[in-house]
């Protein structure tokens, strides 16, 4: 949050935001390759096995049907358009198409104006790339077409919203990069189809396609995206810390130049893509997503308000987010005052807006129990004048949750309730208050009805050295709590004991656990995402 924490100069907003569009539509590598494969010389593709064929492709009639009442084509049958020839499968024989020598791949192919077309081939990593050992080394594959690209590996082309380049289109005559191995094995095949299209589309050039260039980048390491370890101190308050986090564990910067970050979620891998991080900048009113290539993307716009006086709120946009089990992202949005979560087909569902007939404040962050009882918190935050708003209905900020469609009012102790997490059995809710006059964590036990009671005092800031009140709060498996607070994140046991505190160059705000193990702490700290290793997985509800 904070309203005192915002930055009111509009000079400084304008170089911030300036920072932060640099850094989210840049995708340029962060480091040199330690070798690379050119894939259009007769050399490169030798050493990686690999033959590229051709095949044009045209567009063909098609039957379909309208949108029906899910909004997917179940509706009337329809006549529309397809391409003849879908060459993504990896399983795809391509045996009887034209073989091209890597040199032609400079040639001018289809047919000019709206026109498409394919390039295939696999790539076997090999024993050396020159004096270089590619096993264990992150493998990229570049390739620029003129004019547009779509790139499948093995089989698949992931579709993530927001998503810039990658697998999908960046932009005109822009290369894209393809993460293709974080563990390259000598001897592991992958299959790389080229989806080649003309361009502009709106307006068809008279020109065709080519491959400008193609390349396989290797890395010794595995980290290929601009991220840098930082300044990290861990303090031990008692010798239990030793079992959460290693002594020598570094923050790590992953972006920065945003406005406030906020509201951090992981999205968990699927079988066509891999796992991504999602956070909130609600004085931007967006939604970044990055991926584990190191890319940060614009996911979501007017995140959290598109209203006409938008410029009179200083946190407009949305705070907290949350995927439900069934894999839909959940949204607390300021501006709007209200708790949305977006469905399947991109339309809007909205979760809670009000409580008693009167809006709700502004909701911050929100937690799920594995039953889909949400829980969230309401604090007056996302209002321009915050408590003083005289748009402000609710006399108090509430602590709520919302079970079978019911939004019911179960905490008014905190003035302020910010951050919420459920402990890992789900007996216990904590609560954090964003107040200077009472840096609290209050513990309640939570009953079947998703109503709280006997509540606790778990533990005590208000004394403690340090500007910032009590904002992000999340669990891990042992049931040790982290809350961000005075002086950076503070590492709490299960009764209630500090154990540690881990400082970094900015103040953290918010956490998520992420990667596939759930030992990766994401938190966001005011302009910056970090991330850091933990010994213990967190909860993800």
């Amino acid at each position: 949050m904070k309203g005192r924490m915002i930055p009111v100069i509009a000079a400084v907003l304008t170089v911030i935001s300036q920072v932060s569009y640099a850094q989210v539509t840049g995708d340029a590598p962060g480091v040199r390759p330690d070798a690379i494969v050119d894939l259009k010389s007769d050399e490169g593709i030798a050493l990686v096995k690999g033959q590229w064929r051709y095949s044009n492709t045209k567009v063909i009639d098609a039957d379909h049907h309208s949108p029906g009442a899910d909004l997917a084509p179940t509706g009337p049958s329809n006549r529309t358009q397809d391409i003849d020839l879908h060459a993504g499968a990896a399983e795809f024989d391509d045996s009887k198409w034209e073989l091209l020598k890597p040199a032609q791949l400079e040639e001018r192919r289809s047919t000019g104006r709206l026109c498409f077309n394919w390039y295939r081939t696999s790539v076997t990593i090999p024993d050396k790339v020159g004096f270089f050992d590619p096993t264990g080394s992150t493998v990229v594959f570049e390739v620029a077409v003129d004019d547009y690209a779509e790139i499948w590996v093995d089989g698949k082309l992931p579709l993530v919203l927001g998503q810039p380049g990658g697998q999908l289109i960046k932009g005109f005559n822009a290369p894209n990069r393809v993460l293709l191995t974080r563990n390259a094995r000598p001897g592991q095949k992958i299959q790389l189809a080229v989806f080649g299209i003309n361009g502009p589309l709106s307006n068809p050039p008279g020109n065709f396609i080519w491959v400008r260039s193609a390349t396989l980048d290797f890395y010794k390491t595995n980290q290929i995206g601009p991220t840098q370890f930082v300044r990290t101190e861990i303090v031990r308050v008692d010798p239990a810390l030793d079992a959460i986090v290693a002594s020598d564990a570094k923050l790590e910067k992953l972006a920065g130049g945003f406005l406030f970050t906020e509201g951090p979620v992981w999205v968990p891998a699927t079988a066509n893509t891999t796992g991504y991080l999602l956070f909130s900048d609600p004085n931007a009113n967006t939604i970044y997503r990055w991926s584990v290539e190191g890319q940060v993307s614009v996911f979501r716009t007017k995140s959290g308000y598109a209203g006409f006086n938008v410029g009179e709120y200083h946190q407009p946009g949305s705070n907290g987010l949350a995927i439900d089990k069934q894999g839909r992202l959940t949204i607390n949005q300021h501006g709007n005052r209200r708790v949305v979560r977006v469905e399947p087909r991109g339309n809007i569902t909205v979760v809670a807006d009000q409580f008693d007939g009167k809006r709700l404040n502004s909701p911050n962050d929100l937690v799920y129990r594995s039953d889909g009882t949400l829980y969230f918190t309401d604090p007056p935050f996302g209002l321009p004048k915050v408590f003083d708003d005289p748009q402000k209905e609710l006399s108090y900020s509430g602590v709520y949750c919302v079970k079978d469609g019911q939004v019911k009012l179960v905490s008014m102790d905190l003035d302020a309730p910010n951050g919420l997490a459920l402990s890992p059995d789900e007996k216990f809710l904590y609560v954090n208050n964003w107040d200077d006059r009472q840096k609290v964590i209050l513990r309640y036990e939570v009953k079947k009805d998703c109503t709280l009671a006997s509540s606790i005092l778990f533990f005590n800031m208000t004394n403690s050295p340090g500007n910032d009140a009590l904002d992000g709060l999340k669990v891990d498996q042992q049931g040790n709590v982290y809350s961000t607070g005075p002086g950076g994140l503070w590492i709490i046991s299960p009764e209630g004991k500090q154990l540690g505190l881990i400082k970094g160059p900015e103040d953290p705000h918010n956490m998520a656990w992420g990667d596939d193990d759930g030992k990766t702490l994401y938190i966001t700290a005011l302009t910056g995402i970090y991330r850091i290793r933990m010994n213990i997985a967190g909860v993800r509800p």
